[in-house]
C-alpha cells in the first residue's frame, strides 16, 4: 500500500549478458577497456559566463499565496540563494578543493564512472565504498574524507581507517550518462563490486543513504564475494505484510511514510514516470534546478525548513552546480524511472549490517524491523541530530556511526 507507483517491468542485462553481448559486437570499444584513468574538473569559463547571464536574468513566478511552503519553495528564499549564487559564489573555489583529491575515471559496462580513490596513510586502514544519492553528490562525503581517512588526526584511532572510494553514480555529476535502458540499483551495484575490485579491493565494505542506501542494500542482497559488511542510514525495512498490532515506533514509521507518500513524494511520481519533461524545465533554468534541490534540503534536514542553519548556501550551491554544470537533471532522474518498482520494503540481507537512523529522516526506521530484515544486525543506533544528508549536516556524528558500525564487522582472515 506504499508504493508510489505499481511496479514495472525494465529491461535488465545482467553482466555475464552483457559480455556476451559485447563478445558478439566486438566494434564496442568499451568492451575490453579496463583501464583507470586520471581526471581532473575543468569547466569552461564561457560556462560560468552562461551561468551568470541566465541568473541575471531570471522571470521569477508570482510569490506564493499562502504563508508557509505547502505550496512549494517560497520566492524570498530562493531568491535570497540564488542573489548569493549571482554576486558571491565561486565555483572555482570547490573545483580546486576536489582537484586537490585523486580522481578517476573507468568504464565499466559502456559507462564512465568517475570517483574519487584516497588512500589512508595507516596500514590497516578496510576499504570502504560510499555512495550519494538524489539530490546529492560527491560533494555530501567532502566533510567526512580526512576523519575516515585519517582518523588519528580526528578523534579515533588506527583502526578507524578507511580508504575511501566515492563514486558518482551513472547519470549523475562528472559520470557518463546511461544510453541503454537497464541501469537500475542491481546493475549498479554489480558495477560498483566491479570498480572495488578493478581498483585492487578482493575485501571492502560498503556504505549509503539515499539512492546511496537503495545501492548499497542491492549490493547486500547480491552478497558478492568480498564485500564484508554495509553500513546504512536510510534503511528500507518496512514488511509487506504488516502485523496486526503495531508499537509505538512502527506505528510513527507507517504514520511518516503515509505523510511523505501523499504529501511529499511529488518530485519522484515525476522522475519516476516523466524524468525526460521534467528535464527540459531543470537543464534551461538554473533557478529551477536550485528550487528543484533547496526544497529538499529544506524538507529532509535537521533544520526546521531552514536548511541555511545546517547547510551554508555555498554548500548548497555546491552540490546544485554538480547538476548545473554536468546538465544531469535529466540524467539523474532517469534513475528514478530506471527504479519506479522500488518502495521501502524490506528485503532479506545476510551480510552483516549496521544501520544508523538519524532522528528527521523521511521516516525513522524501527529497530524490530531492522531485526528481521538483516539476519546478521551488527549495529543499530538512533543519533540526536541530523536529517537526510547525514554526512554533509552531521559530519561528526556520521563519521561516529560509520566508525562504530565498522568496528562490529572485523576482516575475517
Amino acid at each position: 500500500m506504499l508504493d508510489i507507483h505499481n511496479p514495472t517491468r525494465r529491461i535488465f542485462l545482467s553482466s555475464a549478458g552483457f559480455a556476451m553481448a559485447a563478445a558478439a559486437m566486438p566494434n564496442l570499444a568499451f568492451a575490453a577497456d579496463t583501464s583507470i584513468r586520471p581526471f581532473r574538473i575543468d569547466i569552461p569559463q564561457s560556462a560560468l559566463d552562461d551561468l551568470s547571464s541566465r541568473l541575471a536574468h531570471t522571470r521569477w513566478p508570482d510569490p506564493e499565496i499562502v504563508g508557509d511552503d505547502s505550496q512549494g519553495v517560497r520566492l524570498e528564499h530562493i531568491k535570497k540563494l540564488v542573489e548569493h549564487w549571482r554576486t558571491n559564489y565561486d565555483w572555482r573555489r570547490v573545483e580546486e578543493r576536489l582537484n586537490g583529491y585523486p580522481q578517476f575515471l573507468t568504464t565499466i559496462d559502456g559507462v564512465d564512472i568517475h570517483f574519487l580513490h584516497i588512500r589512508s596513510k595507516h596500514p590497516s586502514a578496510r576499504p570502504l565504498l560510499l555512495t550519494h544519492g538524489w539530490p546529492g553528490s560527491i560533494i555530501e562525503m567532502l566533510k567526512v574524507i580526512e576523519p575516515l581517512t585519517d582518523p588519528t588526526a580526528h578523534g579515533g584511532s588506527e583502526d578507524d581507517a578507511f580508504h575511501l572510494v566515492l563514486p558518482s553514480l551513472p547519470g549523475y555529476g562528472f559520470s557518463g550518462k546511461p544510453r541503454q535502458t537497464g541501469w537500475d540499483r542491481h546493475r549498479v551495484a554489480r558495477a560498483w563490486d566491479t570498480l572495488m575490485h578493478r581498483l585492487g579491493y578482493d575485501r571492502y565494505l560498503a556504505q549509503g543513504g539515499d539512492w546511496g542506501a537503495v545501492v548499497t542494500q542491492a549490493m547486500g542482497e547480491l552478497a558478492p564475494q568480498g564485500l564484508e559488511g554495509i553500513h546504512i542510514n536510510m534503511p528500507a525495512v518496512i514488511p509487506r505484510e504488516l502485523p496486526k498490532t503495531l508499537s509505538a515506533d512502527e506505528q510513527a514509521a507507517i504514520d511518516a511514510l503515509k505523510t511523505f507518500f501523499t504529501a511529499g513524494s511529488g518530485y519522484a511520481h515525476i522522475q519516476g514516470t516523466r524524468p525526460q519533461t521534467i528535464g527540459y524545465a531543470l537543464a534551461d533554468s538554473p533557478v529551477g534546478q536550485a528550487a528543484w534541490i533547496y526544497e529538499k534540503f529544506a524538507q529532509w534536514s535537521d533544520s526546521g525548513g531552514k536548511p541555511e542553519t545546517v547547510l551554508s548556501y555555498d554548500e548548497m550551491l555546491d552540490d546544485i552546480m554538480f547538476y548545473w554544470l554536468t546538465n544531469s537533471a535529466t540524467s539523474s532522474a532517469r534513475f528514478y524511472w530506471e527504479n519506479a518498482d522500488l518502495a521501502f520494503y524490506a528485503v532479506d540481507i545476510s551480510i552483516p549490517v549496521g544501520v544508523s537512523v538519524f532522528p528527521k529522516e523521511i521516516y525513522k526506521a524501527p529497530k524490530s524491523w531492522a531485526e528481521k530484515t538483516y539476519h546478521d544486525l551488527r549495529y543499530f543506533n538512533e543519533t540526536e541530530r541530523g536529517g537526510h544528508f547525514a554526512a554533509f549536516e552531521q559530519p561528526e556524528i556520521f563519521t561516529r556511526e560509520v566508525r562504530a558500525a565498522f568496528r562490529a564487522m572485523p576482516f575475517s582472515n
